[in-house]
């Protein structure tokens, strides 16, 4: 990052598998956001968490990642969490009050303010609000029931987390993206929040303040969202190769992938990064 900093003056910064692995910071970061803090760097913390931003900042706080390393958190979550409340289009004007919630309680935070009433069964439901899996889960099978059910009732579904898969420390664990694949592949209506979805990045882009976007870096570990995001905003961008797709160029984090294994990935994800470093660190 120190060659790259100079070329930018706002940093777009993902945060599982870039900034911490959901436990703790990863080698390095601590150092290169507050070097970039030093040089009078503009940074975003951009997360397709399913929380809002200030409980995603309370969160990493706990971890390690003091206030005063960024400027801005933003959220999948949070932009939801203002799209159930403030009602700005016909889809949200049409749902009830009555939600189904798949996720976990931690995500519960999502519901407040709202006037939702949570019911426990799809056939109860006016639309299913999907945070994720109950646990850690490798696998969509046991939600297949759900699924099914609110599908056949043709119960719109909100996706607070498009990603599909997660790394929680050494694990990989399907998030809420598989179940509104799952879903879809049903046939149900899913209405998706986060990247790489445009509307994010326009939120992102008034947060920070910088007019020209060629000095604006997006930085992240996942093709299909991270990077695939920042190029439909029209963003340089970094992909941190030793995040979510260590395992598929097998490497370990911080080590760089060859570039025949960078290359194939690109053509399969049919997107291609600015840059490709190892880890977020400086």
């Amino acid at each position: 990052m120190r060659d790259l900093a100079p070329r930018y003056d706002g940093f777009i910064v993902d945060l599982w598998g870039v900034v911490h692995d959901g436990l703790k910071p990863l080698p390095g970061v601590v150092d290169c956001l507050e070097r970039l803090i030093a040089a009078g760097k503009r940074i975003l913390i951009l997360s397709n968490a399913p929380r809002r931003a200030a409980d995603v900042i309370d969160r990493i706080t706990e971890i390690g990642i003091a206030p005063g390393l960024y400027h801005h958190v933003m959220t999948s979550g949070e932009d939801t969490w203002q799209h159930l409340s403030q009602r700005p289009d016909a889809f949200y004007a049409g749902l009830g009050p009555a939600v189904l919630h798949l996720g976990p309680p931690r995500d519960n935070g999502l519901r407040e303010g709202l006037g939702l009433v949570v019911v426990e069964h799809a056939a109860e439901a006016d639309f299913i609000l999907n945070t994720g899996t109950w646990g850690w889960e490798a696998e969509t099978a046991p939600y297949d029931p759900v699924l099914r059910e609110g599908a056949a009732r043709g119960l719109p579904m909100i996706c607070a987390n498009p990603d599909l898969v997660v790394r929680n420390g050494d694990q990989l664990a399907i998030c809420a993206g598989m179940l509104a694949q799952r879903y879809e592949e049903m046939g149900g209506i899913v209405r998706w929040h986060g990247k790489p979805l445009s509307g994010i990045y326009e939120t992102c882009l008034a947060l920070l303040g910088i007019a020209d976007k060629s000095r604006i870096l997006a930085i992240g570990d996942s093709l299909r969202t991270d990077i695939a995001g920042a190029v439909g905003a029209g963003l340089d961008c970094v992909l941190v190769a030793g995040g979510i797709h260590a395992e598929e160029f097998g490497v370990a984090p911080g080590q760089m992938p060859d570039a025949a294994k960078l290359t194939a990935a690109f053509a399969a994800a049919k997107v291609t990064p600015t840059y490709v470093l190892p880890s977020f660190a400086w």
